[in-house]
């Protein structure tokens, strides 16, 4: 009869601890999940993931730079001339293989794999030097009439790639949908 009362004791006991340990763990994440959820972005940076650009203005050979989650965007509008020499490019010469290109994560460094528009006319690049972060300076700047970055020397062609300098990479073509008049960059992005 002892064991039998021993039995029911243990088992009462077992069950206050675990009772207990549920108890404890449900009030301290309650605790904790404030202090986690602060660390979402708040809703003007949310509002901010995509955006739509209005591009109707922008003439042959004009760039235009616009803010995207704190990043410059450059997007240009080339010429004839520029996307010929951009398209005789070998790959074979670049130092990035790789077109870095969310809308294509697996595209070669191609030219008509980094452009965009119907003759690949636009370029739409994340304005930040994958060196160290720098921001390129455009309009044909640089030994490759593309974008160059003054702060340690990496030059970008017009397709963006990088063809000379310490840069490991090439310039990284953000997610958009292109609508004739309209580029909205999304909000996905992968350096």
């Amino acid at each position: 009869m002892a064991k039998a009362h021993s039995d029911h004791e243990s088992t009462r006991r077992d069950f206050l601890f675990i009772a207990t340990g549920a108890t404890g763990a449900v009030i301290a994440g309650s605790a904790v999940w404030p202090l986690i959820d602060q660390m979402n972005p708040d809703a003007s940076v949310l509002a901010l993931a995509s955006i739509d650009v209005d591009v109707s203005g922008v003439e042959e050979g004009q760039q235009i730079t616009v803010m995207w989650r704190g990043k410059p965007v450059f997007i240009r509008k080339r010429t004839a001339d520029e996307i010929a020499t951009a398209r005789d490019v070998s790959i074979d010469l670049l130092p990035d293989g790789n077109a870095r290109n969310a809308n294509d994560p697996d595209a070669k460094a191609d030219d008509a794999d980094r452009s965009f528009g119907e003759n690949g006319e636009w370029m739409v690049m994340v304005g930040v030097c994958t060196h160290l972060g720098c921001v390129p300076i455009g309009d044909g700047a640089g030994d490759f009439g593309g974008w160059y970055c003054p702060c340690h020397g990496s030059h970008y062609d017009t397709a963006g790639r990088i063809r000379k300098g310490p840069a490991p990479q090439n310039l990284p073509i953000p997610e958009i949908a292109f609508d004739g008049d309209v580029i909205s960059i999304l909000n996905e992005y992968k350096a």
